[in-house]
């Protein structure tokens, strides 16, 4: 039996309000939150291990700049360029091309040279920013950043001066976080989830007989009227898709 947790009443699709929106270009996520994300927000993409979240950030910045006209800058703590290229092309997803004509940018860097861009004032990233002209950035992911700074003061305002930097670069951003599969009080109310614009979830949920299902929610969106249900995320040769009609648990 379906459980619902919110929204009595919301019908699909939420209708878009007159708010300047960036659509992700995910089949069916779009249609939870008025059309896509606030233009120039800062948005949190956290969730544990095999759930997405390099994916749907990836998703966002290839469909940003194919069907919307939109560079994207992707800074990474992680993932390995060789790697990523690779595993993406299964969608048709050609990174390599979108570089080649100046609208991709991939940047691997360290939570070290994260903390001196901070100090420097933008640095590097805001003469690629300018140069590129980048629309859409994506950080993956803070975790490894935010593990610099000890004391919670000094993790608060961090994460502020980084995005006042995004704020200053006129980019809409997605920052994605390495979290259990279950998000604590402490974790929402903490300096990065507090500042951000939304908290997007992604799970990777052991379904019936042992079987591992993703799901998605969006815990908050400042500004919009999001549905506030768990949906059905999927990973398929198409590409990601959500299945706003199916709702779990």
């Amino acid at each position: 039996m379906k459980k619902k947790r919110g929204n009595k009443g919301l019908k699909f699709p939420i209708a878009k309000t007159e708010k300047e929106r960036v659509p992700s270009g995910i089949k069916g996520f779009d249609d939870l939150i008025e059309g896509g994300f606030k233009k120039n927000s800062v948005n949190l993409i956290s969730g544990g291990p095999g759930c997405g979240k390099t994916l749907f950030a990836i998703a966002f910045l290839y469909y940003g700049i194919t069907k919307h006209d939109e560079n994207g800058l992707y800074i990474t703590f992680e993932e390995k360029k060789e790697k990523l290229y690779d595993d993406v092309k299964g969608f048709n997803w050609d990174l390599t091309k979108l570089e080649k004509e100046k609208k991709f940018v991939f940047l691997e860097y360290t939570p070290e040279q994260v903390k001196k861009l901070l100090v420097e004032g933008g640095g590097t990233i805001e003469s690629i920013v300018e140069r590129f002209n980048i629309q859409r950035l994506v950080i993956d992911s803070i975790t490894s950043f935010g593990l610099l700074y000890q004391d919670q003061l000094t993790k608060k305002e961090s994460a502020l001066a980084l995005f006042e930097l995004i704020e200053k670069w006129n980019c809409t951003a997605l920052l994605t976080s390495q979290e259990l599969e279950t998000v604590s009080e402490d974790y929402i109310a903490s300096a990065v989830g507090f500042e951000t614009d939304s908290i997007i979830l992604l799970y990777h949920l052991k379904g019936k007989r042992g079987k591992r299902v993703r799901a998605v929610e969006i815990l908050k969106m400042r500004g919009t009227n999001h549905a506030e249900d768990m949906y059905a995320f999927e990973i398929n040769e198409k590409g990601l898709e959500v299945k706003k009609y199916k709702v779990l648990i």
